[in-house]
């Protein structure tokens, strides 16, 4: 027999965890995540979940170590009301750049937070573009991993991005298996950006790999932060002769100036999903342009209750 469905969400991103129970036709589930008057957080649920699938939606995106938070103390709240099984939904997972060490005495700290999600109580995790794919590895509890690539692509197809007289550009060397998806699918050619990162933050573009000359650019990337790599990427881009750039990035992230830095920049255009809440700079910018990705987790969401097969939306 199929159990119940619930779906719960904190406070870090409510908009995608309505519409994607909105796409499974149910209602958001009722529980009250609150904040003493010293910070710390309290979760209540307001339903029985004894023996029900439950989901809980929530970026990792700031406040980060709220969100965090929200996130363990809700998983530790279901499993204490014993709950038939708890999948975190994480459309963006902070921490995934601290995934190695990169300098002696760091931490691992994508390592961490997967024991601290595990240590909780989670039974399984849902996320998408993670930066470094391998930290599904650092799970010892089913790990799906979906691309928000699909959406973009329908997008870009649509508007013309597709063909000889285009380009898809990776703005840097870890991201090359990324462009390379993208441009196969678009049928166009490849270009990838020499980069030399000599702070953190800081990027400094040196050369490009690729003919970009007299072509439309697309500038492709799983997290926009700063947005220094991307806007010195594009401008690389057109001095190397290219007619027009834009740019996709999964996770919105838009820290410091970074909308301004996108506005200042050659960049026509910067479609990103709806993974993380959008700053209200970016809402009223016209060079950005958010598409939902609620749809792809929503159906992520009923094959996982219903038992069926999720690989088909890995692509």
């Amino acid at each position: 027999m199929i159990k119940a469905l619930s779906i719960f969400t904190g406070n870090s991103n409510r908009t995608i965890a309505e519409e994607i129970c909105k796409y499974v036709e149910i209602p958001l589930g009722r529980a009250s995540v609150t904040h003493f008057s010293d910070g710390e957080i309290y979760v209540e649920l307001s339903e029985n979940v004894r023996g029900v699938n439950c989901f809980v939606v929530q970026s990792t995106c700031t406040p980060v170590n709220r969100a965090l938070m929200e996130l363990l103390i809700m998983i530790d709240a279901l499993r204490r009301a014993s709950a038939g099984s708890i999948v975190a939904v994480v459309p963006y997972f902070g921490y995934a750049r601290q995934d190695r060490k990169t300098k002696p005495r760091t931490p691992i700290t994508a390592k961490l937070v997967a024991n601290l999600i595990s240590a909780a109580g989670a039974t399984r995790i849902l996320s998408m573009d993670l930066h470094a794919g391998q930290i599904q590895g650092f799970f010892d509890i089913p790990f799906d991993h979906l691309f928000g690539m699909p959406v973009f692509i329908e997008d870009l197809r649509s508007r013309g991005f597709h063909g000889d007289d285009v380009v898809v550009v990776s703005p840097d060397a870890g991201g090359v298996e990324r462009a390379r998806a993208y441009s196969k699918r678009l049928g166009a050619s490849l270009a990838i950006i020499d980069k030399r990162r000599p702070q953190p933050n800081v990027s400094e573009v040196m050369n490009i790999v690729g003919d970009v000359k007299d072509k439309k650019a697309v500038l492709v990337d799983d997290i926009i932060d700063t947005a220094g790599t991307l806007t010195a990427a594009a401008q690389a881009v057109m001095d190397a002769g290219a007619t027009s750039v834009v740019a996709c990035g999964t996770h919105p992230v838009f820290s410091g100036n970074a909308i301004e830095r996108i506005e200042k920049s050659p960049l026509s255009e910067v479609i990103v999903s709806n993974t993380i809440p959008m700053r209200d700079a970016g809402q009223v910018s016209r060079k950005i342009r958010v598409k939902s990705v609620s749809r792809l987790l929503g159906e992520a969401v009923k094959r996982i209750h219903h038992g069926d097969s999720v690989s088909s939306l890995f692509i």
